[in-house]
C-alpha cells in the first residue's frame, strides 16, 4: 500500500514515541533486576557499617531487587553490629546475608547480623556461632568482679537475638545457645537446625535458590526476581578502605608509637618541624584507630610516660636508669594495649609488640650512649678546648714568650723552665688569656693527643639533640 504524503508528519513522530517508550520499558526493567552486592570481609568496625548503609542505601535509590551481603568476620564492635542491624531491619529492600566463600565464618556480631537478613544463607564448609559478649577490664583480660553487669550484657544479648530469630522465624533456642554458651555450627547444621535459610554453593546458585520467594521488609511485601539478575558489586571507596586499615590493630599500634617518637624528636630538638608535623599527624591517626577498637587506655597512659621518661632522660644525668624504665614501661603498655578476648581480630601481635619495642628500646639506649659519650668528650671549642693541645715556640719562653696552636698565636708561660723558640710544647693549662705549657718530652709525647676538630665534627648533626646535656 502506499503512503500518501500527507500523512508521514503523523507517523514519523508516532513511531519515535512507541521506540522510546519500548526503550523506557527496557530499560526499567533492566533496573529492576539488579542485585548489589556487599564485601564484609573482615572485622566489623564503624567503617564497615557506613559501608553498609552505604551500599542499602544506593540499592534503595536504584531500585534494587536485593542486596546480598557476602560476609566473613570473626565479629567486632558492638556499636557498629547493632547500626548494621537497625539498617537491614530499616532497609525497603530485601537484604540477603551469604556466609561465604568456603572456608569463612560468622562469628560473634556476624551472628546477629545474619538473624537480622531476610534471608539468610550459607556456603558450604563454613561456620557459625561463638556470640558471647564478653565485658574487659582495666587490665585487658576478661572482667570476673561485677557479675550482675555480665549478666546484664548477657541478658541483652539473648533478648536481641531472640527478637531477631522470632522476626524471621529462625531458630531462637540456638541462637541464645550461641550467646550464652558459644556454641559454633556448620552450614549443614545450620540449614538443618534452622538457623540459616539454606545452603548455596555459590552466589548464583544462591540468586536461583530465592527467586519467587515473597519478603516482608520496612515497605511492605516484596515478591523477589533475582534468576538472571545482574550483580552489581558495590566496593569500599578509597577513604573507607584507608580508615578500615587503620582498624587493623597492628597498624594502629605503629602509628602510635611513630606518632610518639616524632613529638619526643620534635621536644628534645625544637625548630626541627618536620618530625613534629608527621609525629602529630600519625597519633591523630593512631588515636582515632584506637578509638574503633576495644583499647585499654591504661595501655596507652603507659607508652605516653616512658617517652616522657625518654625525654627527661636527656636533660638529667641519670645514667640511663629512666630510659630504662621508659623501655620498661613501653612494653607494658604495649601488652596491654589491645590485648581483648571477646575480639579476636583485634588483638595485638605478640611479634609486632616485639619488634617494636625492640626498635625503641636498641633507638634509645643508642642514644643515651651518645649523650654519655658527650659528657666524656674534652671540649671542642673555647679555651678550654686547647688543654692537651700541641703547640710550637715561635718566641722563647724565659719564662713567658709566644707559641702557635691551633692556627693562633697565644702568649704562654714555661713551667719546666726556659725553652727556645722551634721546640713543641704541649698545654696543660690557663691563666686568664695566658697558657701554661711544658716541655713535650719522649714519655708525654707517647700519650694520645685529644680529639681533633674534625672527629669533634662527625657528631656534630647530633650536637643540638645534646646541646643542653
Amino acid at each position: 500500500m502506499r503512503v500518501l504524503p500527507q500523512t508521514r508528519p503523523v507517523l514519523l513522530p508516532l513511531l519515535a514515541w512507541v521506540l522510546g517508550l519500548a526503550l523506557l520499558i527496557q530499560n526499567t526493567a533492566a533496573i529492576g533486576e539488579r542485585v548489589y552486592l556487599l564485601e564484609v570481609d573482615g572485622p566489623i568496625t564503624p567503617v564497615m557499617a557506613d559501608y553498609v548503609a552505604r551500599g542499602i542505601d544506593e540499592a534503595a535509590r536504584n531500585g534494587a531487587e536485593a542486596v546480598v551481603i557476602r560476609l566473613d568476620t570473626p565479629g567486632g564492635l558492638s556499636s557498629a553490629m547493632d547500626d548494621i542491624v537497625q539498617d537491614i531491619l530499616q532497609s525497603p529492600v530485601p537484604v540477603i546475608v551469604y556466609v561465604a566463600p568456603e572456608g569463612a565464618r560468622a562469628a560473634s556480631a556476624g551472628v546477629f547480623i545474619t538473624y537480622a537478613a531476610h534471608i539468610a544463607a550459607m556456603a558450604p564448609a563454613t561456620n557459625i556461632g561463638s556470640a558471647s559478649p564478653v565485658l574487659i577490664g582495666q587490665d585487658g583480660q576478661p572482667t570476673e568482679t561485677d557479675d550482675t553487669m555480665q549478666r546484664k550484657v548477657v541478658n541483652d544479648a539473648v533478648a536481641k537475638i531472640r527478637s531477631l530469630a522470632e522476626r524471621h522465624g529462625r531458630n531462637a533456642d540456638w541462637a541464645e545457645q550461641a550467646v550464652r554458651e558459644a556454641v559454633n555450627i556448620t552450614a549443614e547444621q545450620a540449614a538443618a537446625l534452622g538457623v540459616v535459610d539454606l545452603v548455596a554453593p555459590s552466589l548464583d546458585a544462591l540468586l536461583d535458590a530465592v527467586d519467587g520467594r515473597t519478603i516482608t521488609t520496612s515497605a511492605g511485601a516484596v515478591t523477589l526476581r533475582t534468576r538472571d539478575a545482574e550483580v552489581v558489586t558495590v566496593g569500599m571507596t578509597t577513604l573507607e578502605r584507608f580508615f578500615q586499615m587503620l582498624s587493623d590493630p597492628n597498624i594502629a599500634y605503629i602509628l602510635l608509637s611513630l606518632g610518639m617518637l616524632g613529638l619526643f624528636f620534635e621536644l628534645a630538638n625544637p625548630g626541627s618541624i618536620l618530625p613534629g608535623v608527621l609525629g602529630g599527624i600519625l597519633l591523630l591517626l593512631g588515636l582515632y584507630a584506637l578509638g574503633t577498637l576495644d583499647v585499654n587506655w591504661t595501655g596507652v597512659l603507659l607508652m605516653g610516660f616512658a617517652f616522657l621518661l625518654f625525654l627527661i632522660d636527656l636533660y638529667v644525668p641519670t645514667h640511663g636508669v629512666l630510659t630504662l624504665g621508659g623501655i620498661i614501661s613501653f612494653a607494658l603498655g604495649s601488652l596491654l594495649l589491645l590485648q581483648s578476648p571477646a575480639n579476636p581480630a583485634f588483638q595485638l601481635s605478640r611479634a609486632v609488640i616485639i619488634a617494636v619495642t625492640g626498635t625503641v628500646a636498641a633507638l634509645f639506649l643508642i642514644l643515651v650512649y651518645l649523650v654519655a659519650r658527650s659528657h666524656a668528650r674534652r671540649p671542642a671549642t673555647g679555651k678550654e678546648a686547647l688543654i692537651g693541645a700541641r703547640a710550637i715556640v715561635r718566641r722563647a719562653l724565659e719564662p713567658e714568650g709566644m707559641v702557635f696552636v691551633e692556627g693562633e698565636l697565644w702568649r704562654a708561660r714555661s713551667l719546666s723552665g726556659p725553652i727556645p723558640a722551634g721546640q713543641t710544647v704541649r698545654v696543660v693549662g690557663l691563666e686568664g688569656l695566658v697558657l701554661l705549657v711544658e716541655l713535650l718530652t719522649e714519655e708525654t709525647a707517647a700519650e694520645p693527643q685529644r680529639a681533633t676538630a674534625p672527629s669533634s665534627r662527625r657528631w656534630r648533626p647530633l650536637a643540638t639533640l645534646f646541646r643542653r646535656t
